[in-house]
Order: C-alpha cells, then structure tokens, then sequence
C-alpha cells in the first residue's frame, strides 16, 4: 500500500475519519498533521459511536500506530478526557498513540480570547468554534507560543508563560475586557497536565522518519478541508491552518518523498459550517431535506450545516492544490430520495463563464452556479457493496463528478459503518 494522505476537498465535514478508519485497515501509521479542537471526526464502529478531536480516527484498531503531529495545536485537556474516553470503551491507547513534542499547546486564554474577538468583530464575525486555535496559532506565528515538550520543564514552561502573559494582558484589558491572565495559575495546571501526557510525548518526526524507512505504511489525516485553508480557501473566512495536502510533510515533519498518494474526500453534495460565500447553497426545502436525511450538525458545536449542491468548481480547486490522484465519495447515500439532482458544472461572473474556484472572496460572492440536472436513482443504494451493484443512474452520476473534476474514484462511502464501503480503484 501507498503512504496516503487523506484531505477534505470542500468546506470540511466530508466524512473524512470514515475514510481513515476503513484505510487504516491497510496501515500501519495514522498521522492526524495540522489543525486543533476545532475539528470533529466521527466513526461508527459496531454499535459504537467515536468523536474524536485530536486523536487520529485509527486508534480503534488495536494494533496501529497514531500519531499527533508537530502542525497540530494541542488542547491537553480535551486529549486527556478523548484518552479517558477511549478507556470507557474498552480501547487502551498506551503504547499506539504519540504526541510531537514540538507540537503548540492551547492555553486556557486562546479561548477566551476567540470569543472574544468574535464577539467583538460583531457581523464581521468569521464563524469560529471559540476553541482558541487562531489565537494559539497566532502565537505559535509571533514566536511566543508554548509547545508541548515545554509543559515537562518549568525551566521552560515559565519564561514562556510570563512573556505571553506580558503581551496579551495589555490587549485584554484595553480591547477586550476579559480577565488577565495569571502566570502562576497556567505554569502549575500545566505543569500537571504535562506529567499526564508525558507518557505520550514524542519525537515524532524521527519515529515517522523510521517507520517510512522500514517500509511501514502511513495514512496521514487532515482535519477541514481545501476551502478553509488559511492561503488558498475563502480567506478571512477560513481556519487558521494550511489544511491542504503538502502540509502533511510539514506538520508530520517527514518528507514530501515519503507521500504517494493523496485522496480528497469528497461528499456526494456540498456542506459549509461558518460564515463566509458559498454558491450552491440552498436555502430551501432542498437544503433542509439533505441537512435532515444527512444529518447535517457539526461533531464539534451542533451547528447546522449548510447544505447545497455538488459544487464542481470547489473539488477542482481541491484536485489542483492537493494534486489529488483519487477521490474518495461519501454520504452517496443521501441523495437516494431525490427524484433530480443538480450538479454545478461552473459559474457565472460578471458575464464571465467561470470553471474554477476564485481566489478573490467578493468574486466568489458574485459567483452564480451553473447546474446540470441529472435524474435520481430512487432507491436504496446502502446495502451495495460493489460498483456494480449500484443503481445505474448512480453510477452515470459518480462517473459526471469525476469526468468535471478530473480525478479518478477510489473508494464511495453509502453509510456511516465501515463495512458500507465500496473500493472502485485505490491503486
């Protein structure tokens, strides 16, 4: 098996963790690269039910390796209560789960300090979780940022403590109004929640580097997806991170040589979380019938998703910026009602025929789908296991994506279990 880096290619909520827990079953590592708590992944495994933040979507497999990268942003907490968690369900992730030491940890204030800038910014507001992972990316940037192999040394941990206290405390009494913070009270929690994941800190870039030249497998996890990358989605209203392909070499610290493959995961449809444009959005029936047959709620707030129609210019995007060799299609199985489904081929702007996604946010508020409408299967596809078994018009659909895209089908999810997978080509 190839090293595979898996990457949403729309707005995120692709279903990306189903898709890693079923190649998982191929690897021998699980590597999540970038992001924080702000993303939820979900697995259904049996009758049970994961919703994982910062643990790769792997670690239910007993005998695979998951690693926390140096590109993520650490909340301790919220890896502890997901480890707590993990042990409830009968699953021990001692000895399989590593975290980079070099990785950013979320303090307490980032937090508080998302609210409260989004708060502030009112209408302007980018939509986020209030989990503080723009805030600790901020500071990871500006060069004050606290990282996990500091919460083992308070030789460390204090004058890095003390200077971030000495820059925001400012900021938050002037513009915000929000409590300072106290030194003391983040060195000594932190210092304890360092002594809890000790047992999990690592060099990870070295483990990976080995791993890769022992010829063991990789499956590197990203978290949100193409569009909400911090350079080439709809900034400013994106995530904080580079969510794209090529910063799994970064955020795993491994080199690009090591990657083979790179499979965008791409639903059946269109869904966005946050504010920000989005063409094919449908503030209908329609948009509410896919948000209830889809469930469409964020893993990590409940906020209802934004539904609209397959967007093709948005997954070409995806294809050019990730150099996606395959697509891997999910949540087919929602569209199995619908009498006509639409397909947005392209987009009008200003009297412009437009194929690709902009980089400009207000042409891309100016943007008007262009749709061709396809006719609906009206059955049940989630008992299929083969392309073959797939109703025809089903076929002819997924065949229309990938011909608009211009990438190849690897693999089509039509359900929320593991075995509701179907491998068209992942070679």
């Amino acid at each position: 098996m190839a090293n595979r880096v898996v990457i949403g290619s729309q707005w995120g909520d692709e279903g990306k963790a189903k898709v890693v827990d079923f190649l998982t079953l191929d690897a021998d590592y699980i590597v999540r690269f970038q992001g924080g708590a702000n993303a939820g992944h979900t697995v259904e495994v049996g009758d049970k039910k994961f919703v994982f933040h910062l643990i790769p979507s792997g670690i239910m497999h007993p005998d695979k390796i998951c690693v926390i990268g140096n590109g993520v942003v650490l909340d301790p907490i919220q890896t502890l209560n997901e480890i707590a968690d993990l042990h409830t369900k009968g699953i021990n992730p001692e000895g399989r789960l590593f975290i980079a030491n070099n990785a950013h940890v979320v303090l307490p204030y980032h937090s508080t300090l998302d609210r409260a800038k989004e708060k502030k910014a009112g209408k302007a507001a980018i939509g986020t979780t209030g989990r503080g992972i723009g805030p600790c990316y901020s500071d990871k940037v500006n060069r004050i940022g606290v990282r996990v192999g500091d919460l083992m040394d308070e030789r460390e941990l204090r004058p890095r403590v003390e200077a971030m206290a000495k820059v925001h405390n400012e900021e938050f009494k002037v513009m915000y109004d929000v409590p300072e913070i106290d030194p003391e009270v983040v060195i000594k929690d932190y210092l304890e929640l360092g002594q809890k994941i000790k047992p999990f800190v690592a060099d990870v870039s070295e483990m990976l580097y080995k791993a890769v030249k022992e010829g063991k497998r990789l499956v590197f996890e990203g978290a949100q997806g193409t569009i909400l990358d911090v350079d080439q989605g709809t900034y400013p209203f994106v995530t904080s991170s580079n969510t794209v392909a090529g910063y799994a070499s970064c955020g795993a610290g491994i080199g690009p040589t090591a990657i083979d493959q790179v499979v965008g995961v791409v639903k059946a449809y269109t869904t966005r979380v946050g504010n920000g444009p989005f063409p094919t959005e449908l503030l209908d029936e329609t948009g509410d019938t896919l948000r209830k047959i889809g469930n469409e709620y964020g893993a990590t707030t409940g906020r209802n998703r934004r539904c609209g129609w397959f967007d093709a210019p948005v997954v070409r995007k995806a294809a050019v910026v990730n150099g996606l060799t395959h697509l891997a299609i999910t949540k087919l199985d929602v569209l199995d009602t619908f009498d006509t489904i639409k397909i947005c081929t392209h987009y009008e702007c200003d009297g412009e025929k437009i194929e690709n996604f902009p980089n400009q946010l207000s042409k891309v508020g100016r943007c008007v789908p262009v749709y061709e409408e396809m006719p609906g299967w009206k059955c049940d596809t989630t008992k299929c296991r083969k392309l073959e078994e797939l109703p025809a018009n089903a076929r002819k659909y997924l065949e229309r994506m990938a011909e608009l895209v211009g990438v190849k089908i690897g693999m089509i999810s039509i359900g929320a279990k593991r075995d509701q997978s179907i491998v068209v080509d992942l070679d």
